[in-house]
């Protein structure tokens, strides 16, 4: 991604940013409301156009070769509702089928296995609770067994246990297939377990980028909860040490 820029009318919701992401390895995007991390998200997935800037995903140019791309990807995120009156196991078999699961009813049942779906596949979708809704939706963003997928806040409405039991079933699962993980999410904790990468957006921008114990070191905290904190809150300067121009990784 260079020099990716997205912009509303008056509003520029992504301004400019540029970075890499390691193959195999999961990196965080943080920031605050309105910081930009669902617009990129949303580029990278290429359900927004860029209004500027490059895209390569895979080895592909986003905007040209989009169709060459999203087979290989997958997303999840609670703003993102599944159609409500079909069941948890037809909603699942819409998507196995669109992207071109083989053998979609064993997968399904893996899954449902996996993250205690079977006793609400038969229940239509807008029936479920906000933690159901997100186990399903982590389990459709899991169908096609993504090299890369996009997590925004792919823990949220989940209790303590399950939250955990799914932080380790994507950790698995990076193990196994290699897959690359970009995160956003406003859990700190689960950001210093996953991420070995952490990009810092305020205001469309990279403010600074480092693996969580970097940062939390560079800024003299306890956590990147703290960490977090004093960047959303413009608390120290923009022009954070380590930081490239152009806010690029690597």
């Amino acid at each position: 991604m260079r020099g990716l820029v997205k912009r509303y009318a008056r509003v520029e919701a992504v301004a400019g940013i540029s970075f890499d992401v390691v193959a195999g390895t999961t990196t965080a995007l943080l920031g605050g409301n309105g910081a930009g991390k669902t617009t990129t998200l949303s580029m990278l997935l290429g359900v927004l156009l860029p209004t500027g800037g490059s895209i390569e995903v895979l080895g592909c140019d986003m905007l040209r070769e989009r169709h060459r791309v999203l087979p290989r990807l997958n997303f999840t995120s609670p703003y993102v509702d599944l159609p409500k009156r079909l069941t948890v196991r037809e909603n699942l078999a819409v998507f196995a089928d669109l992207y071109g699961v083989a053998q979609p009813s064993l997968r399904i049942d893996e899954l449902a296995a996996e993250f205690d779906l079977a006793p609400i596949l038969r229940r239509p979708y807008g029936e479920l609770s906000a933690g159901q809704r997100t186990r399903v939706s982590l389990a459709k963003a899991l169908l096609n067994r993504p090299e890369l997928l996009l997590l925004d806040e792919p823990t949220a409405s989940l209790d303590p246990d399950a939250g955990d039991r799914m932080r380790s079933y994507l950790e698995r699962y990076q193990k196994a297939s290699g897959c690359t993980m970009l995160l956003a999410s406003h859990n700190m904790g689960e950001v210093e377990r996953m991420c070995s990468d952490v990009l810092m957006l305020r205001a469309g921008r990279i403010v600074d980028q480092g693996s969580p114990a970097e940062l939390i070191l560079r800024y003299g905290r306890d956590s990147m909860e703290e960490v977090f904190l004093d960047i959303a809150r413009g608390n120290v300067d923009e022009a954070a040490p380590g930081l490239h121009a152009e806010g690029m990784l690597r």
